[in-house]
């Protein structure tokens, strides 16, 4: 990896250039474990902002090359550079004028005399020990793809919120949720003036186990938790709402990372949250929903 690092020149500038240039997708190529490796890194640059497809070189000799048109860049991966069953591939780039980016470990290897932009990977012996099985070579290459994908998603000022829309499934997907997508809109909300008795049934139709209290204008101005209820329990019914709650309590934007509520509920140890915009509530989340979501 260091060696990589090391060699990387103005062709990696290049390439990046070549790829934010490009209308259409970055189409990905390779042969065998090269193959492999490409299919990940198309994988890795579709997921982060930058359209690409892996296209097998062999299938594209047999009507696959119709995939590849003239907005589209090519990322072609060959160890040896050499590798017959590209031939096509590159064959069609320089017909079509389609830019070719190629990264082998031979600078005078025919893909690379080749390409618009050639990427070299430095000499460095397959750890297999008897230099014939792809280990080093496809680290690097894997390693040189995900550098690449990095640097467009810096170019494209590429986020998180972005990241979601491309991966909205598994833990991950659930980790880059917001508090909007989980939270419930039928809140459970007494006014301040109410009295205990009608907080309670709030508390008890809800099922969330609290109760926002609003202001004249329907700001948020308090919570009733069971902690309230205990507190107040000589009398209970005696006061109103604004005499139980618990002022200016804890919330949270909706627009926040639901995990970001995920965590302030657990350093609370609270169950709720609501999610407040302007002083307004919009939603309640309980831990539950985060937990229904796959975060933890």
């Amino acid at each position: 990896m260091a060696a990589l690092a090391d060699g990387l020149g103005p062709e990696f500038q290049q390439a990046v250039d070549a790829i934010l240039a490009a209308q259409g997708r970055v189409i990905v190529s390779g042969m065998g474990k090269s193959g492999h490796i490409a299919r990940k890194i198309a994988a890795t640059l579709a997921s982060t902002g930058t359209p690409a497809q892996f296209v097998h070189p062999a299938e594209a000799s047999h009507g696959d090359l119709g995939m590849v048109t003239q907005s589209d860049v090519a990322l072609v991966l060959s160890n040896s550079g050499e590798t017959p069953e590209l031939a096509d591939l590159v064959a069609h780039t320089r017909r079509f004028h389609i830019p070719l980016i190629g990264v082998a470990s031979r600078p005078e290897s025919t893909l690379l005399r080749q390409s618009d932009v050639a990427l070299v990977l430095p000499a460095a012996e397959e750890a297999c020990g008897n230099g014939i099985v792809p280990t080093t070579s496809t680290t690097m290459t894997l390693a040189l793809g995900d550098a690449l994908a990095i640097a467009l998603m810096e170019h494209r000022s590429f986020t998180a919120e972005h990241f979601r829309t491309f991966h909205p499934g598994g833990k991950l997907g659930a980790r880059l949720s917001k508090v909007a997508d989980l939270m419930h809109p039928d809140m459970p909300l007494v006014a301040e003036g109410a009295p205990m008795s009608e907080a309670l049934l709030v508390i008890s139709q809800k099922g969330y186990g609290v109760t926002g209290v609003t202001d004249i204008e329907g700001h948020l101005s308090g919570i009733i938790t069971d902690g309230d209820l205990r507190r107040h329990m000589q009398g209970l019914l005696d006061h109103t709402a604004s005499e139980v709650m618990t002022r200016d309590p804890r919330v949270i934007r909706p627009e926040a990372l639901a995990e970001a509520a995920l965590a302030e509920m657990q350093e609370r140890k609270i169950t709720c949250l609501f999610a407040v915009e302007d002083g307004m509530p919009r939603g309640i989340l309980h831990v539950h929903d985060c937990l229904r979501a796959g975060m933890v």
